[in-house]
């Protein structure tokens, strides 16, 4: 199950007539939505989105059936447990062939944007964007985990010269276990033109 179906599911599972209905699914050998609807007193288009979300996610069959020559649905419950199981391990950084720690980098000349230091001066706590103009700019604050804040310490001002990601992280003895959130928060800010690569 990915995100989208899991968001489907929790949608749908979280309404106040959804444990009637699989009820009634569990105590009917087939049941339609009109059926439903009106055991159940609700809109017969609530009761047809209910079924229609929980066949999509297979936990329902559904057999058309013709009623003097008008078609409908049937459903039919085709599990005695729901279980919500997400796949995570397409969210992990993908591996490949570059190397993307070569990547040059430093901050970017007039970015709008203030980098707050720890209390006790070690590394960044967070940074404060600037986005829009005049009336219409907004603050946006990034709060970043320690090894994120150790290595923009040490991220080379507009008038240095860049670094290589790998040399900053050295620099910073950031551990590189940490490279996929230091990635993470280096495509962020580059998004956000506080950062700035070489071509």
């Amino acid at each position: 199950m990915d995100f989208k179906q899991a968001a489907i599911l929790g949608s749908y599972i979280s309404k106040d007539y959804a444990e009637d209905l699989f009820r009634l699914l569990a105590n009917y050998n087939s049941i339609s939505a009109s059926e439903a609807a009106s055991r159940l007193e609700i809109h017969i288009k609530t009761a047809q989105d209910f079924l229609e979300a929980m066949s999509d996610l297979g936990f329902l069959g559904k057999e058309e059936v013709y009623e003097k020559k008008r078609p409908y649905y049937r459903y039919k419950l085709m599990t005695k447990r729901i279980s919500m199981d997400i796949d995570l391990a397409p969210l992990y950084p993908k591996v490949t062939s570059d190397d993307r720690t070569a990547l040059r980098i430093r901050e970017r000349k007039n970015a709008g944007a203030r980098f707050t230091t720890s209390r006790n001066n070690q590394y960044i706590s967070n940074v404060v964007i600037w986005i829009g103009k005049g009336r219409e700019r907004t603050e946006r604050r990034i709060n970043m985990t320690i090894p994120q804040g150790q290595f923009f310490f040490h991220l080379p001002f507009p008038s240095a010269d860049s670094l290589s990601i790998s040399a900053i992280m050295e620099k910073a003895e950031v551990d590189p276990a940490h490279l996929s959130e230091i990635l993470d928060i280096v495509d962020a800010l580059i998004e956000f033109g506080v950062i700035e690569k070489d071509e």
